[in-house]
């Protein structure tokens, strides 16, 4: 599928993107977040803020002049990566905020004997939200409400933003113009990432404003295109393993060759998100059982 990568990051500055809807991107570009976090400004006199972004001081002082001294009522947090919940509590302090989420940060599986979370480092253990949101929730402002779609699978508590009757989606890291999501186990996981896909593909919404990049502005299609994506890649596990690879490095040298190598860790823990649910329903083995070390088989 085709991913837009023209994006301007516009640092420091609100951009409008909507009706009442302003974007902020942080300065934290990298093979992860593309040019940045985007944290976006619902409403014109009591506002919500969604996702904070992270400990940055140049983004916080950006809020604060785009903010211009009018109450915030609400904070919405997506999920609990360090790139989009920590400023929250900042905020919270600052502007007196409920902080509403899905959750504190959680695995979307337990550890394995010896398993390591690879993305400990990442999550905002910290984080504790006032309100833990319901799915299909919804939260009246001021002039604007938002409904929260709980789409698990990037993140065990990753929750999507619908504004209602405005046809926005505020996506976060679940879909995304500029690249697929990275689901790595235990943070995520391949099963529950599907199954979010497929909600989102029976909504109608019209556009969808994004984590990192630019808007997603044909929704329906490209999250079919997302699915067959991943469908792929599922065959092509398949088909490593008939060919006899055995390892998940093998398998990531073969089917992500033209991929960046910085990002070749996180396609590891794709395969193995990959490999969980392909385990999961009895198409592969694995021995002993899934982990980034195991040694797998077809089924």
């Amino acid at each position: 599928m085709e991913f837009d990568t023209k994006f301007e990051p516009h640092y420091g500055e609100a951009v409008p993107v909507a009706d009442k809807l302003l974007r902020l991107t942080v300065n934290n570009p990298g093979p992860f977040t593309f040019h940045g976090t985007n944290s976006y400004i619902l409403g014109t006199d009591t506002l919500a803020i969604v996702d904070p972004g992270p400990e940055d001081e140049a983004h916080y002082a950006a809020l604060l002049k785009a903010i211009a001294g009018r109450p915030v009522s609400h904070i919405f947090v997506s999920h609990t990566h360090r790139d989009h919940s920590p400023l929250a509590a900042r905020l919270k302090a600052e502007t007196g905020a409920l902080v509403m989420a899905e959750g504190p940060h959680r695995s979307a599986r337990p550890l394995r004997i010896g398993e390591i979370n690879p993305l400990d480092a990442s999550a905002d253990t910290d984080f504790a939200p006032d309100h833990a949101l319901a799915d299909d929730e919804l939260v009246q402002g001021d002039g604007w409400a938002v409904r929260a779609i709980h789409t698990p699978g990037h993140c065990a508590n990753h929750v999507a933003f619908a504004v209602e009757d405005t046809g926005i989606l505020l996506s976060a890291d679940h879909v995304m113009a500029w690249a697929t999501s990275i689901v790595a186990p235990p943070d995520g996981a391949m099963s529950d990432f599907m199954a979010s896909l497929d909600r989102l593909a029976e909504r109608d919404d019209a556009v969808y404003h994004t984590g990192h990049g630019g808007p997603v502005t044909n929704p329906r299609a490209f999250v079919r295109g997302l699915r067959t994506h991943r469908k792929m890649r599922e065959r092509a596990i398949l088909e490593r393993l008939k060919a006899g690879d055995r390892i998940i490095p093998e398998i990531v040298a073969a089917i992500y060759r033209d991929t960046d190598p910085r990002l070749h860790g996180a396609a590891g823990l794709s395969v193995l998100a990959h490999l969980e649910d392909l385990v999961a329903r009895r198409l592969v083995a694995a021995d002993p059982e899934p982990s980034i070390d195991a040694v797998y088989r077809p089924a």
